[in-house]
């Protein structure tokens, strides 16, 4: 018989022995680490070409509305005239606008613009009544004529024309206590707008406006229920007894079927409620302005 003897297991190779048993594999390995190295060692980025075609840096330019002779030391801004200072603070701002400042307009200036104008009215009256009663009681002495080279005789006053200047007096003294006597006793009225802030008025001008809403959605306007929607603002002038003095659209919707629509309202939830004792004792017309809106739903708001 005849027996073969098992080999005993190679040694692992080193990387010396490898590269004397394997020279070509070993030269492509070398060959595929310097091939990556030197991709991964590229940077890819644009060109200056394109870096050319941004847009170039912003520059702010303002406008002023007026200029020095003088330049500034350190400008702030770049303008198309020359300004050193300027404005009515030392503050650092910066105007918003070329315009002037415009005076802030509150809420019831005209109002107490025209108190202000009845008060001077009334205090003019009193002092051309009183300049008339003072020249009725005590008449002016003549002025004495100067010295003159030569002196012409004064005309003497008659009886008759001293009684006309009299009566003259008379006729103005009557005219102006008449006139007195006539704006004393002009209804008082006030007026209300949407922002009244005494409890007294706030709460019948709730109540009037509560009384609008309803009876205007019962009566909505069937030709503009689904396609005609608008605001306006209507003053009411309302007496003591809760009747209607008078109305007036300060601003229209634009829809002459709006406009009459709101004067149709009013005149449907006339009478309103009589002014209780607090408002009576101070006021015997309350005119209210407030803005009403037909909205869309077919809706009535007064604000």
């Amino acid at each position: 018989m005849q027996y073969t003897l098992p080999r005993a297991p190679r040694a692992p190779l080193g990387p010396i022995g490898f590269i004397k048993t394997y020279p070509v594999l070993a030269a492509a390995i070398v060959a595929s680490l310097g091939l990556h190295a030197a991709v991964l060692s590229l940077r890819f980025a644009f060109p200056d070409v394109l870096k050319s075609r941004e847009a170039p840096p912003s520059l702010e330019v303002v406008l002023v509305n007026s200029k020095s002779a003088s330049a500034p030391v350190k400008a702030d801004v770049l303008a198309q005239a020359n300004l050193d200072l300027g404005g009515n603070t030392d503050e650092d701002r910066r105007a918003k606008t070329p315009l002037p400042a415009s005076r802030k307009v509150e809420v019831g200036d005209d109002v107490r613009r025209a108190q202000r104008r009845v008060q001077e009215l009334e205090a003019k009256q009193r002092q051309l009544l009183a300049q008339a009663q003072a020249e009725r009681a005590v008449p002016k002495p003549d002025p004495k004529p100067e010295p003159a080279p030569q002196a012409q005789p004064q005309p003497q006053l008659s009886g008759v024309d001293l009684r006309d200047s009299a009566l003259m007096l008379a006729r103005m003294e009557a005219q102006i206590a008449r006139q007195i006597e006539e704006y004393n006793k002009r209804p008082r009225k006030t007026h209300i707008g949407a922002r009244a802030k005494e409890t007294r008025f706030a709460q019948y001008v709730e109540a009037w406006r509560q009384k609008i809403e309803r009876i205007g959605n019962l009566n909505y306007p069937e030709g503009a229920r689904g396609r005609i929607y608008g605001s306006l603002r209507m003053t009411v002038a309302i007496r003591a007894d809760g009747s209607v003095e008078s109305m007036q659209i300060d601003r229209s919707s634009g829809h002459r079927i709006l406009d009459a629509a709101a004067e149709k309202i009013v005149r449907l939830a006339e009478p309103f409620a009589p002014f209780p004792p607090e408002i009576r004792r101070d006021t015997d017309i309350l005119v209210i302005t407030r803005t009403w809106t037909f909205a869309p739903g077919d809706r009535l708001y007064n604000d």
